[in-house]
């Protein structure tokens, strides 16, 4: 099997693996940090501070773990009044609320169906935006990056989005981004994957390693809107 053919094919447990190993990375890089470095502004995020940005991705795993997840549950509103509700909790608290949701939310979403994948991947993402704020290394990699790219691979098949062809300087086959069925040539990627995930997501990739892309422009390539 090709890895194009493996994205064709959803894997329930890959949101939870994702999850998990940004977990083991993330957490034991946020204990023990002074209180400046949580009210750090976040360039991707702005107006969130590292805290804001913390307590909204474990508000959100919560309700999935909780199944909390009413209409409207991640719309802006929502999410700046789940920040306000963890206001007066201290960073610890924080983090700790982060460490179970990432721990327990990944059987939730496997149960459903697809509908939840994309969440996980938003988290991954959102500890990129913090690990840069705060200069760690593996932002937008690290060792989630394989996963990150199977599951960005699959959402965008899934959410029909413009097809793209990969050539990753970290995997070692082609990667086919998207619905191959579009009607239209796929755009080309040439670069890494930490770049490539920059550009899907909507971060910046000013300062980022050399790469082409021809075919599509980075605002039709993101998948957050």
């Amino acid at each position: 099997m090709t890895s194009a053919d493996v994205h064709d094919v959803r894997d329930p447990e890959l949101p939870g693996r994702l999850l998990v190993v940004e977990r083991d990375a993330l957490v034991p890089l946020l204990r023990g940090r002074p209180a400046a470095d949580f009210a750090l502004p976040t360039v991707a995020c702005p107006g969130w501070s590292v805290r804001d940005v913390l307590a909204h991705c474990s508000a959100a795993l919560m309700r999935v773990v909780e199944s909390r997840l009413e209409e409207g549950v991640f719309s802006p509103e929502a999410n700046d009044r789940d920040i306000a509700e963890r206001a007066d909790w201290s960073e610890g608290r924080i983090v700790d609320e982060l460490e179970r949701g990432m721990t327990e939310a990944g059987p939730v979403i496997a149960r459903a169906g697809g509908a939840l994948d994309g969440i996980a991947l938003g988290e991954w993402v959102h500890a990129g935006d913090v690990r840069e704020v705060l200069g760690a290394p593996g932002a937008y990699a690290g060792a989630g990056l394989p996963d990150a790219l199977r599951l960005l691979a699959w959402l965008t098949r899934d959410r029909r989005h413009v097809p793209l062809h990969a050539d990753l300087d970290d995997v070692d086959e082609p990667v086919r981004f998207g619905d191959l069925a579009a009607g239209r040539p796929p755009a080309r990627y040439i670069g890494d994957g930490a770049t490539l995930v920059r550009l899907y997501a909507g971060r910046s990739v000013e300062g980022a390693a050399g790469f082409e892309l021809v075919g599509v422009g980075p605002r039709e390539l993101n998948i957050f809107g």
